[in-house]
């Protein structure tokens, strides 16, 4: 929401930052950010060629379809995009680093189609609802086997949504038990056949895992409502491994999120479509917002998990399989939340704050550059060593709120530099609603020490607020 002034902010200024509140006017003009170093794009197809939007489920990134650009070319909010996971693909989208596709024909492999499995890194299944064939099976298998990435998202037993007979956690047996490349468990685990109503599992301890300390956060917990989960079988794969649990469970039992490797492809599972549902989408559909719950952290899931699997992130999941390297997957920066207050950054006056005025995105402190409604600077930066041979991504939340009404000058703004490259400036034409995670991958910078700089900038009049919250800056 629009965040209330400082204290220096003439009355003036707070009536129209209100104003345009009330009148829904907060601007979401501007592109995303550009990254420094996207010298690869990593590929990701969305099925949508088995009934995934049956019934109540909408599990679209956008409605414009192969390509989700043709709806929005340069997205900054999930209803850019129409779908229930157009938080996903507009998360993804706005890193520079993702292309994605969504796929509305039978899957195939090594064929010619703009949507051959050939064409991309990681697929994700969104809860399909129809049988995959054997010809698609055999696709799916070798597409793992060589190198991709499988993203298999189930539901709760029952959840027949086309009344066709058969349901995801059938659907998903299915394609592991009785396919042509290897139906003796090839990923270490099975769906079991349950319908669990509700619960917060919460994740293992492991720092070192990208899945769940990646670029997009820290996972504690996800959400589970009306799902399922998996069983483990590491005497058939010894990679499998299991993330997150269903309370009261361990080890191979109520696993609700799982990854795996198959041959030199990466796998992961997931027990419910409600985390993954942004409450957005088109008409008629009821829909739940498990991407922003604030009990769990199912967007960071998400999105470390599509890392892991394009191979945006490395490092190991899943017992000993995938990534490598010399590099100790680490988060660099100190007081990334800012929760120990005005230490570890350089930061001008009043820069980390409590302030109740500008909510956290996490936790109390967060923070708030500019927002005096006056010509004002404010900057925030720490130097950070990036060891050679690492991967590295820098990545914050940012939420932006102004009184500003113009919708084509940028009159106040925040440029953030690594070093001496410039990652993204956002200006008041860029002010929208809540918290909007940004990425960047600086591997660039890799056997340097630089500095991660925010500075802002405002005008004469008329307040515009820079708030950022939760940053991190990981190497794998």
């Amino acid at each position: 929401m629009l965040g209330s002034s400082r204290s220096r902010h003439r009355l003036t200024t707070a009536l129209a930052g209100f104003a345009l509140l009330v009148t829904g006017a907060a601007l979401q003009v501007g592109t995303a950010a550009t990254p420094a170093h996207a010298a690869t794009t990593y590929r990701v197809l969305f099925d949508d060629g088995h009934a995934e939007e049956a019934g109540n489920a909408d599990w679209i990134i956008s409605t414009s379809k192969p390509d989700p650009l043709s709806q929005d070319s340069s997205p900054s909010s999930e209803t850019d995009w129409t779908g229930a996971l157009s938080s996903w693909g507009v998360d993804l989208q706005k890193t520079g680093s993702y292309s994605m596709k969504t796929a509305t024909s039978a899957l195939t492999y090594g064929g010619s189609s703009t949507t051959d499995l050939s064409n991309f890194d990681a697929l994700v299944l969104p809860e399909p609802n129809t049988l995959f064939t054997t010809a698609e099976k055999t696709a799916i298998m070798n597409f793992v086997n060589n190198g991709g990435g499988l993203f298999m998202i189930s539901d709760h037993t029952g959840a027949d949504r086309n009344s066709d007979g058969y349901d995801a956690v059938e659907i998903l047996n299915d394609l592991m038990t009785n396919n042509s490349v290897d139906s003796t468990d090839p990923f270490g685990f099975s769906i079991d056949t349950l319908d669990i109503s509700s619960g917060y599992p919460a994740a293992i301890s492991d720092s070192s895992d990208p899945v769940l300390n990646g670029a997009y956060g820290t996972v504690t917990k996800s959400l589970i409502a009306d799902g399922t989960t998996a069983t483990l079988k590491p005497a058939d794969n010894s990679s499998v491994k299991g993330l997150v649990y269903r309370s009261g469970y361990s080890g191979n039992t109520g696993a609700f999120f799982v990854t795996s490797t198959f041959g030199s492809g990466r796998v992961a599972f997931w027990g419910d479509s409600s985390p993954i549902d942004d409450g957005t989408g088109q008409s008629g559909n009821t829909l739940y917002d498990g991407w922003n719950d604030s009990g769990a952290t199912n967007a960071a899931l998400a999105l470390n998990a599509t890392a892991w699997l394009t191979g945006a992130s490395s490092g190991s999941s899943g017992g000993g399989g995938g990534g490598g390297g010399t590099c100790t997957s680490a988060q660099l920066l100190g007081n990334p939340g800012f929760e120990s207050g005005n230490t570890t950054w350089t930061a001008t006056s009043g820069v980390i704050t409590s302030s109740s005025s500008e909510a956290a995105r996490t936790g109390s402190y967060k923070a708030w550059l500019d927002g005096y409604g006056s010509a004002h600077t404010d900057t925030l930066s720490q130097s950070v060593t990036i060891p050679s041979g690492c991967s590295a991504t820098l990545s914050f939340y940012l939420h932006i709120d102004t009184a500003e009404t113009t919708t084509s000058t940028a009159y106040d703004k925040l440029t953030v530099t690594a070093g001496s490259t410039t990652l993204a400036t956002y200006s008041n034409l860029n002010a929208a609603s809540g918290y909007v995670l940004k990425s960047f991958d600086v591997s660039s910078l890799a056997g340097t020490t630089a500095t991660i700089k925010f500075s802002g900038v405002e005008g004469s009049t008329l307040q515009t607020s820079f708030v950022i919250d939760d940053t991190a800056l990981n190497v794998s």
